[in-house]
């Protein structure tokens, strides 16, 4: 039941304006790692109802949190307050087919720009592994494809609106009002709600695109010749067992589409075998090496050299499938640090000598594959204020996932993270923001981002003086440990198991503290998966083993 003060605000501010509310929805990461239940969940459609919900959050001293497909595995989208969904805000606003730009609304998904911008002859320039994405989400977490020909997705926006803890609505450019563009092009959702992004396309086209198996060696050897340059796309799936590695690279084409060659284990005999062997390992670990050498032969061959090949739309063939439930754990750092970065973890893995990790991996397997992906950012200007790339020249990610079989944590987790977390500090490296980082303080992140990150709060405390944006995970790793308590922030009460093995998230606002009788009562409730959420989650399997024979769950893998 609504409170009759918030009731009686609601009437009060902007009468006119609706204010689609739910008190009934239970927010989920895509990977079911997190559940939390909102005080309110909102879809506005209009940017009057945003600026509504601003001033109400404010009013009634609450904190926003922007949600989209939830695909951080993280707390950061995690709130017991306001929650606010900008999936029926998504239209494209306009189209500049002279400077080959699309204006949109914050809450377009980019498959949905993508196919917006495919009916003009246009195309994104670069994508990450998926498009479920909303294009704020996409931009507001540094989203990266595979490329050294690009940087983050956020190069490409030319220009950002955004609304602010007051309501008022600002633009903002290179050229105009500078310091919040370089705060909003990677916001952490802690300024206010991106309502608009001009986005700058390139002409559609195909991409031909072929993927092979190397051995490790070939790929170190290759690392400062032409294995990042010779096509225009380029990622590496290391298998760390096997020592080898799929190398996938494309380039464009006027070619026709081509499908890639059926394979009768590419479809969901591929999917649910190694979700099942997945499942046994984490009781069996030390069956992990025997499981990569069987599910990857399997898929790529058991000998070196065998390539499988085609040619999609490129707002396709960019993509790849994420499987099944995971943690993922990305760094960046310097390209050159590459082959060190691989040949140390390799041999802590491996439990070989020179991995200088003071970490034991007695007992401990890990999933494969680890994924190598590049971009290079150094040229474009100006760079976000928590831009994590490499400033100075290109940039290596590499992304440690841990697959969670039918929803149920790898043993090795905490274990294999604080090894590679170690390793990736040590070579200068950055986490990615909206991924599963757990050894990560405030203190390094100072350390990594210096004036940056001082420059980001300067400009955020500015447009957001009462912390409506600002949840736990900010105050966790940006916020300095005397920076006092905000009117508006939300700190984190509790977490407990939740059924599904994730955790359920319970929130506690600064203006609004819970009493010991509701904190008990809170604690007992299970956080479920809403049905809207199941229903994703369904048309995500169904679509991961969309057919038995074929290729499309392990083609790009």
């Amino acid at each position: 039941m609504m409170d009759e003060k918030l009731q009686a605000d609601i009437r009060d501010v902007d009468p006119d304006v609706a204010f689609p509310a739910n008190q009934q929805h239970v927010h989920s990461t895509w990977a079911r790692t997190f559940h939390s239940r909102p005080e309110l969940y909102i879809q506005p459609e209009t940017t009057q109802e945003i600026q509504k919900i601003i001033k109400l959050a404010r009013r009634s001293r609450r904190r926003i949190v922007v949600v989209g497909c939830g695909h951080s595995p993280s707390d950061l989208t995690c709130s017991s307050s306001w929650m606010v969904n900008l999936d029926k805000y998504n239209r494209v606003l306009n189209v500049d087919h002279d400077r080959k730009r699309l204006t949109v609304q914050g809450g377009i998904r980019l498959r949905d720009l993508n196919l917006a911008a495919n009916s003009h002859g246009f195309t994104m320039p670069n994508l990450g592994s998926i498009h479920d994405q909303s294009i704020v989400g996409a931009i507001s977490t540094a989203t990266h494809g595979s490329t050294l020909k690009h940087g983050l997705m956020s190069d490409s926006v030319k220009s950002i609106r955004i609304a602010l803890s007051d309501g008022s609505i600002a633009s903002c450019s290179p050229d105009d009002n500078q310091d919040l563009f370089r705060a909003a092009l990677t916001s952490l959702g802690a300024l206010g709600i991106i309502t608009e992004v001009e986005f700058e396309m390139t002409d559609a086209t195909n991409i031909e695109w072929e993927q092979t198996l190397k051995p490790l060696d070939w790929v170190l050897s290759r690392w400062h010749k032409d294995l990042w340059t010779n096509k225009e796309f380029t990622r590496v799936w290391w298998l760390p067992y096997m020592k080898r590695a799929i190398v996938w690279s494309a380039s464009k084409t006027d070619k026709p589409e081509r499908p890639p060659v059926s394979s009768w284990y590419g479809g969901s005999v591929g999917f649910h075998t190694y979700h099942i062997l997945l499942w046994i390992s984490n009781y069996i670990p030390r069956i992990l090496p025997a499981i990569e050498w069987f599910v990857f032969g399997m898929q790529y061959g058991f000998s070196d050299n065998s390539v499988t090949s085609g040619i999609e739309p490129q707002r396709t063939g960019l993509l790849m499938n994420c499987l099944y439930s995971q943690f993922v754990n990305e760094w960046a750092l310097p390209l050159e640090k590459g082959p060190e970065a691989i040949t140390r973890m390799s041999a802590w893995i491996n439990g070989e000598e020179g991995s200088g990790i003071p970490f034991s991996n007695k007992g401990l397997y890990v999933h494969a594959p680890v994924e190598v992906r590049v971009s290079d950012t150094s040229r474009f200007q100006p760079r976000p204020w928590m831009d994590n790339t490499n400033p100075n020249g290109p940039t290596l990610y590499l992304n440690a996932t841990l697959y969670r079989p039918f929803l149920k944590d790898p043993p090795c987790h905490e274990r294999y993270y604080e090894a590679f977390e170690y390793l990736m500090k040590e070579l200068g490296g950055k986490p990615h923001w909206a991924k599963n980082f757990s050894t990560v303080t405030h203190d390094d992140l100072q350390n990594m981002f210096g004036d940056n990150l001082k420059s980001f709060l300067r400009v955020r405390n500015e447009v957001d003086p009462d912390g409506v944006f600002l949840g736990a995970w900010h105050r966790r790793y940006l916020l300095p440990a005397d920076t006092p308590r905000f009117a508006c922030e939300e700190k984190e009460l509790a977490r407990t198991k939740a059924a599904d093995g994730g955790k359920n998230w319970f929130g506690d606002l600064t203006s609004h503290p819970r009493t010991a009788d509701e904190k008990t009562a809170l604690l007992s409730t299970e956080q479920g998966p809403d049905h809207d959420d199941l229903e994703d989650a369904r048309r995500f399997r169904e679509t991961s083993a969309e057919s038995l024979f074929g290729t499309k769950v392990f083609d790009k893998m």
